[in-house]
């Protein structure tokens, strides 16, 4: 008698714990208000290309006011006993446990990330940070920058659509703690969750202008980094608009934290525990369809267990579930945006042409939206464009090594230096190799672990600075 595997039946997620207005505008100094121009711009669904809402733009002059609003507020702000700032972060910390659900489903509409990622790793860690930096409020003469550290001023805060929300608490959190005040820019195709965090500001009784969010395009994060009242720099993106920031604030005395792209190794050793690697390696790319910055995008097996792993993977993938980002059993989303798709696309078709070999998971794509299969390439060397370049998706690129030395150059030859993976059975392996890569975060027979006590950013153009733990502080104080 044969057995015949179940078939899931669909578990979707009710839209209805969230109410999208139809518009929204910026908000400056407490309320939502036009953008000075009357410029507004859609924000879609990526899995269903409906459109959600539309939302004001903001330009130079609208950055001029929230700088103005944020320099305002700044004085009382900075002024208040570190316990006081700390009741405010608490009580946004709780707010947003209490409205986790409503903000799961609403980053999952505007995204494209699947519930279950929304709702058990990106809503629980926004909460953490604002809890950790709460507790670090009152507490900033014991950080290691001396007695009485000082607050910057106005701190100019540009954050990405792969992690909208996480990203958010990363940068607001110990800008807050340590008594800046902010003015951040969410990324254009993911302005909601910003949005609502600014009506959570509102009903944690934050003091206007402490908080000013401005959606809209590169212009108006140009503006942000360049105004010349802004004292302090934040930015999680591309490499390159990191460059361009990097350039345009030098010779200021603005302080600048960049984390910029990745192009991380997952070394898998001879002796690693096969079927626990294989579940790090899929979540080291395929989470957040490989749209992550940390993504483990190149695989480094030793060559005696190449084709063990590669089989075990591939079984894997098959197994993986693409769809609706509000199901709970999906796996992978939707690519956050036509653009994004198309730069996918255009890296992997590269791939072929320079002699990768391609596979791609089985799976129906849905008709409407911006999908794209669970791919990997094999037969690829160091020279290859789909080893060297970022994808930011779904694609893993495989090599092999022999040795741990010829892993270690291996996983190191590369213009990034953000993250890495070590799978091995031997704790000494694990920390001669660790302590060999120039990556920011290695993680030992796991991946994509975060913690708001831990420290992160990278190396070479990966980036400077670090966001998270103690050091995370830093940053934002006269140290």
């Amino acid at each position: 008698m044969t057995s015949t595997p179940f078939e899931y039946a669909p578990a979707p997620e009710s839209r209805s714990v969230v109410d999208i207005a139809p518009s929204y505008g910026l908000f400056i100094d407490g309320e939502f208000v036009e953008a000075a121009d009357g410029k507004v711009f859609k924000t879609v669904s990526p899995s269903t290309e409906e459109v959600l809402s539309e939302v004001a733009q903001a330009s130079s002059e609208d950055v001029d006011r929230a700088v103005k609003a944020a320099r305002r507020a700044f004085e009382k702000w900075s002024a208040l006993p570190g316990a006081e700032r700390a009741k405010y972060l608490f009580r946004i910390a709780r707010i947003i446990q209490e409205r986790s659900r409503e903000l799961a489903v609403l980053e999952t509409l505007d995204n494209g990330k699947p519930i279950k990622e929304t709702r058990d790793a990106d809503l629980p860690l926004v909460a953490a940070h604002f809890f950790y930096y709460a507790g670090w409020a009152d507490k900033l003469d014991h950080a290691g920058y001396g007695a009485g550290p000082q607050p910057l001023g106005v701190a100019g805060q540009v954050i990405p659509w792969n992690f909208p929300l996480l990203m958010l608490a990363w940068k607001i959190a110990p800008a807050l703690a340590t008594g800046n005040t902010v003015v951040l820019k969410p990324a254009e195709t993911t302005p909601l969750s910003a949005l609502f965090f600014a009506d959570i500001c509102r009903q944690a009784g934050l003091p206007k202008g402490v908080v000013n969010i401005l959606p809209g395009y590169g212009d108006a994060g140009a503006a942000l980094t360049a105004h010349p009242d802004v004292n302090k720099v934040a930015f999680t993106g591309s490499t390159a608009v990191g460059k361009a920031i990097a350039r345009q604030v030098a010779g200021t005395d603005k302080k600048v934290t960049l984390e910029l792209g990745g192009k991380g190794a997952n070394i898998v050793f001879d002796d690693a525990p096969i079927d626990q690697a294989v579940e790090g390696i899929v979540t080291g790319i395929f989470f957040n369809q490989g749209q992550v910055c940390c993504a483990g995008s190149r695989l480094l097996v030793q060559e005696s267990v190449h084709d063990e792993v590669l089989d075990a993977l591939k079984r894997r993938l098959t197994t993986l579930r693409l769809g609706d980002p509000l199901d709970k059993n999906t796996d992978i989303g939707a690519i956050n945006s036509a653009e994004q798709l198309a730069r996918i696309k255009a890296l992997t078709e590269t791939g072929e042409a320079e002699g990768a070999e391609r596979w791609s998971a089985p799976c129906e794509l849905p008709s409407a939206g911006y999908w794209f299969a669970p791919t990997l390439f094999t037969n690829v060397t160091q020279a290859h464009t789909v080893a060297r370049d970022e994808i930011f998706g779904p694609v893993l690129s495989v090599l092999t090594f022999r040795t741990p030395e010829e892993a270690v150059a291996k996983a190191n030859n590369t213009q990034y230096g953000l993250s890495a993976g070590i799978w091995t059975e031997k704790g000494s392996r694990i920390l001669a190799v660790a302590e060999q890569l120039r990556a920011g975060v290695v993680w030992a027979n796991t991946f994509n672990k975060f913690d708001p006590t831990s420290p992160f950013g990278g190396y070479k153009e990966s980036g400077h600075g670090r966001e998270g733990g103690r050091h995370g502080l830093e940053a934002y104080l006269n140290v």
